[in-house]
């Protein structure tokens, strides 16, 4: 993928697969959201090689989801916790995660439950206009800088 080019497209979903798009930045994010701060926990628990963790922290440090916090002079040591664009991305991959589970899933797996109530949660993206879940409805697409023209139309089944 030719970051440099869709980071600063038109598009928003190419903009954001540009600084999220790989499977180790989600799943950073994932454990961070879960509590995750240190890069041996990060390590620890996906499995990752030190050099490729290096560099996804780095990446996400620098397109502004996490935030780099000393926590140790001696010897020089870093946690990394979610800034407001981090968990802002949250119910995004909630989304994925419910995507996953319906048309991928089988065996075990993990859920998500609500800390406070103890009930699953069901991740639903919706219009916060309308209140529709995205994909409920037909939707157009128009490009900037040829809003005269007919848009795109983007029709999508009903969940």
């Amino acid at each position: 993928m030719d970051t440099e080019k869709f980071s600063e497209g038109y598009c928003p979903v190419a903009r954001g697969l540009a600084r999220v798009g790989d499977a180790w930045s989600m799943l950073i994010l994932r454990d961070a959201s879960y509590g995750l701060t240190r890069f041996d926990q990060f390590r620890t628990s996906l499995g990752i090689a030190p050099n490729i963790l290096t560099r996804r922290l780095k990446a996400l440090t620098d397109d502004g989801l996490l935030e780099k916090r000393r926590y140790s002079e001696r010897p020089p040591r870093d946690e990394y916790v979610l800034t407001a664009a981090g968990r802002d991305f949250l119910p995004i991959l909630h989304a994925i995660g419910a995507w996953g589970a319906r048309h991928h899933g089988g065996g075990d797996m993990t859920r998500a439950f609500d800390a406070e109530t103890g009930q699953p949660i069901v991740p639903v993206v919706v219009d916060r206009g309308t209140g529709a879940p995205i994909g409920s409805r037909p939707l157009k697409l128009v490009v900037p800088g040829r809003e005269g023209e007919l848009p795109v139309p983007v029709v999508s089944e009903a969940v």
